[in-house]
């Protein structure tokens, strides 16, 4: 793509639309670079300085008298395709219990093969709400997959109120490289206090490409009642009392 003869103006902005149709789930880059030169073709004094850029310095393109001729800017562009909207995982438990399940989620059109990937860690457990990458996934082949995942909170509020009560830990992978499908298994581990209902998203990225996000709620229902208070009545209008301890669990 490229164009040629756009005339601007001093101090004149130039909007530069990026179109991104992804047909795979794999990284795309571009560049786009952006050449500018007077409307008459003539070179212009240009003295460079110490508090010059040191960028804009190594785009400038200079004349055989020392005069500027033109000047480059290069924009990388990385794009990234998301998956569509996936269904919401509902996370259920009793206030006061805790709760451990698996919970598997399927990368549907994942990439394999990619060559240029970037610099990961190998930590393979994920506390609530931090980056973290898994270990790697493979089928016996040369290609190897890895995927970061994170757990976002729609508030500061939401992640106050679930960040100690929430742990997700990635314990299996499974790749079917016929259909192109990633099975990420996690074991999610929810102790609610209080009856409540929130929700957060896993985002999960694969570093050969490709973003999935998938919306959990977590609903946490009543508590089992602690006891039952029998008073018996002494007569008609007449007033009874019972006595009780409450006993705090926490200090």
């Amino acid at each position: 793509f490229h164009l040629a003869g756009i005339r601007l103006a001093p101090k004149e902005k130039l909007e530069i639309p990026v179109l991104f149709m992804p047909a795979e789930m794999k990284i795309y880059k571009a560049v786009v670079v952006i050449h500018v030169m007077r409307e008459n073709g003539e070179n212009w004094p240009y003295e460079v300085t110490g508090e010059s850029n040191t960028d804009l310095n190594r785009n400038v393109i200079v004349a055989e008298n020392g005069e500027t001729q033109g000047i480059l800017w290069v924009y990388p562009i990385n794009g990234t395709p998301e998956a569509p909207q996936q269904k919401s995982v509902v996370v259920r438990c009793q206030a006061r219990q805790r709760l451990e399940q698996r919970v598997e989620l399927l990368l549907i059109g994942v990439m394999p093969g990619a060559t240029d990937l970037p610099d990961v860690g190998n930590s393979a457990t994920v506390e609530t709400e931090e980056l973290s990458s898994t270990p790697e996934v493979t089928d016996g082949s040369s290609a190897t997959l890895e995927f970061l995942y994170e757990l976002q909170y729609q508030s500061d509020e939401i992640r106050y109120q679930l960040e100690s009560l929430v742990g997700m830990e990635l314990v299996e992978k499974e790749w079917d490289t016929e259909s192109r499908i990633v099975t990420l298994i996690f074991n999610v581990v929810f102790a609610p206090s209080k009856p409540m209902r929130s929700e957060a998203t896993l985002v999960i990225q694969c570093t050969a490409g490709g973003l999935w996000k998938f919306p959990l709620v977590f609903i946490a229902t009543e508590p089992e009642v602690d006891d039952v208070i029998n008073i018996e009545a002494v007569g008609l209008n007449k007033e009874s009392i019972v006595g009780f301890k409450l006993t705090s669990q926490t200090r």
